[in-house]
């Protein structure tokens, strides 16, 4: 057996780092990679399963054409000739903005730029703008320091308080547990705010359990108690903090006792966890990504992004606001969450009006041209995106789909062409993580199995096949060797001579010019120079207060309609997103779908636990078997995120497409919903 060091592309915090077993062709083994600070104890239950991902025989290994409904193998050759002459024809007769281009986050890696090297020699494509997941509190946090950044996340062992905050990163970014829990055995103090309680919270000295959506007054009525009493850093405040006297102005106007009503946390909750977050420093605070999926997403982070701004604890050892680290991302001109947003001046390549949050309604509205045709990679829009419904409408309005997909997903079965897509054992590429510091080599392992064919060499062949000139080819593309593709990737690391390619086999790399303690130059690129807590940018670019404030909901619980309680889709330690469900591993310990309701708000419906519901509002509804748990606020209901429509059970049914304050996020937690016992 060979022994391989790569990392996991995944879209997940841990970006972990191991070590593959191959045997004859096939993987066999994954062990943990000590050599990473920040995954040191190995991977997940996801990443143990990539033995049976890639072996399964489930996988799409050639390419399928839909024939009435079914699907059957067909040729490489005869896929690459029909996919090329659709191309062509709606080019040719309805332009390239006809075609819909949509890329997700299913695998990450610089050889993904390669698709849109393609896309832009072809003419150009119709785009979406926005993204799924967390454009909003980026977005913010840019506002307020300059860039994002945090702390290494070994620090967090230095830290005397942690403050989680709608995050459960035993089942989502299990790697930060372990200087969690160090931390704790140092003396730590350990505060969770969320309205579940979790394999997380279960470590937790305090837990607050406010209701969704409405975390922002939280945080600012904690700020008043800590303004109130002293227990702010003046000197850090008049040193680097802009705007100040503005937000003691507006949050001394705050009622405690009414800020408690609205979030639903008694007031002594609110004082007691005003009073740690004032006394006992250094502090992080780690917010998830859940909280800025509603309509109010970016403020509420602005809010909470104020307790570590008024206390000083950035920039110092165990002192941080912990979101989003992007230094690993040395490769991008344009870093997130700026190149999500459509550009001032269209290119006249891309037409970038789609925004992902509101997909299927934008692509019916397209004209000028239609939309007649879609290519779909590494992303599963036709369950993962909100109101989708609507989005499966939208695609089989459409001519023509091609999906280059691992398994039936929802999306590929919409399609008119499958191509298979290769694992990330199977191609060699670099990635970086949002959550660790490091760059990394994902190195190919294994040849593609079956007939499957990278993304970069399906593209090199549609290339030659439309008729562009070798010369060109030559520039966008690698060609389909192993030797192009480590030198493509070598010209990419030249800027960088702290990183090469035989270093990157060996193991991962700090990222060059890494600040182990963000900010601790007190170095902030804002238009002041200094932390804006009072930022003129975002009330010109976004409209919003040029403070943080806290603003309700679309659907919050003050607005009194026929639909009662609060739809909760977090992540689950069995999926990534819509990916890894469909292991028979994962269906060992997770069989079936099932939605999470309080015990109470269960018994006076008549429901019991295992009974079947119908979750309904307006947009849609589902059948699901129900689970009850007392110690989940009441008033919410839980169905994870991932499930597919094949299970019956997917969320997003139930989802409307909204933007986010800032940021051109997805609202899609921003829903209400409600649910009755069905016989089934």
């Amino acid at each position: 057996m060979k022994v391989y060091h790569t990392a996991c592309p995944r879209n997940c915090y841990s970006t972990c780092s191991f070590k593959v077993w191959a045997d004859n062709g096939r993987v066999v083994k994954i062990d943990p990679q000590p050599l990473n600070k920040a995954t040191p104890e190995g991977i997940c239950l996801k990443g143990l399963s990539y033995v049976e991902r890639v072996n399964s025989p489930e996988r799409i290994l050639q390419p399928l054409k839909k024939y009435e409904d079914k699907f059957r193998p067909i040729t490489w050759n005869e896929a690459i000739d029909e996919i090329a002459e659709k191309l062509n024809y709606y080019k040719n007769h309805f332009g390239p903005h006809s075609i819909l281009f949509y890329a997700a986050s299913g695998m990450s890696g610089l050889l993904n730029g390669v698709s849109t090297n393609f896309w832009k020699m072809f003419g150009g494509a119709t785009t979406v703008y926005g993204n799924l997941c967390w454009p909003a509190g980026l977005e913010a946090t840019r506002l307020t320091l300059g860039e994002n950044k945090h702390n290494v996340p070994w620090d967090l062992e230095n830290a005397k308080l942690i403050v989680v905050w709608g995050k459960n990163p035993a089942e989502s970014n299990i790697q930060q547990m372990i200087p969690m829990e160090k931390a704790q055995q140092k003396g730590a103090k350990l505060i969770f705010v969320d309205p579940r309680r979790t394999a997380s919270s279960e470590r937790a000295d305090l837990l607050a359990q406010p209701i969704p959506g409405t975390d922002g007054i939280l945080a600012l009525a904690i700020a008043k108690i800590l303004i109130e009493n002293h227990w702010t850093d003046q000197k850090f405040i008049e040193q680097y903090v802009l705007g100040f006297e503005e937000f003691k102005k507006s949050v001394l106007t705050i009622d405690i006792d009414e800020a408690s009503r609205e979030c639903g946390v008694s007031v002594p909750f609110i004082e007691k966890m005003a009073h740690n977050i004032g006394t006992i420093k250094p502090m992080t605070l780690i917010p998830g990504y859940g909280m800025q999926r509603y309509t109010n997403g970016g403020q509420t982070t602005r809010c909470l992004l104020a307790l570590s701004i008024i206390t000083g604890n950035i920039g110092k050892p165990g002192a941080c606001w912990h979101y989003a680290d992007l230094q690993g991302d040395i490769f991008s001109e344009v870093k997130e969450p700026e190149n999500y947003y459509p550009p001032e001046t269209p290119d006249g390549i891309f037409r970038r009006e789609i925004a992902t949050a509101r997909l299927g309604e934008d692509m019916f509205r397209m004209n000028n041209p239609q939309l007649k045709m879609a290519w779909v990679e590494r992303g599963n829009p036709v369950s993962q995106n909100p109101d989708s419904n609507i989005v499966k409408e939208a695609f089989r309005q459409l001519e023509y789909k091609v999906v280059v997909e691992q398994f039936m997903t929802d999306t590929a079965l919409e399609a008119d062409i499958v191509l298979p897509a290769k694992t990330m054992f199977e191609q060699s590429d670099i990635i970086s993580s949002y959550w660790n510091p490091y760059v990394q080599l994902r190195q190919k392992v294994i040849e593609p199995m079956g007939e499957v064919k990278p993304e970069t060499e399906i593209y090199y062949l549609l290339a030659q096949k439309i008729g562009f000139s070798e010369d060109e080819i030559e520039a966008n593309i690698p060609s389909p060797t192993d030797e192009s593709i480590e030198k493509w990737l070598t010209k990419l690391l030249e800027p960088f001579p702290e990183l090469t390619l035989e270093k990157l086999k060996q193991e991962p790399v700090l990222a060059p010019g890494l600040q182990e303690i963000a900010f601790s130059d007190y170095q902030f690129k804002t238009p002041s120079g200094k932390i804006e807590l009072y930022s003129e940018t975002a009330h010109h670019k976004w409209g919003v207060n040029p403070l943080p404030t806290y603003e309700r909901t679309t659907e919050g619980h003050h607005n009194q309609n026929q639909f009662r309680f609060n739809l909760m889709s977090p992540n689950t330690k069995n999926r990534i997103h819509s990916q890894f469900g469909n292991l028979k591993s994962i269906k060992t310990i997770d069989p079936e779908p099932y939605a999470t309701i309080n015990l109470g708000d269960a018994q006076s419906k008549g429901i019991k636990e295992n009974n079947w519901i119908r979750v309904f509002n307006e947009r849609g509804e589902l059948t699901i078997k129900v689970k009850t748990d007392a110690s989940l606020r009441p008033g919410n209901i839980v169905i994870v995120n991932g499930y597919w429509h094949q299970e019956g059970a997917c969320p997003n049914i139930l989802s409307k497409g909204r933007e986010t304050d800032m940021g051109h996020g997805t609202a899609f937690h921003d829903n209400r919903v409600d649910f009755e016992k069905v016989n089934q």
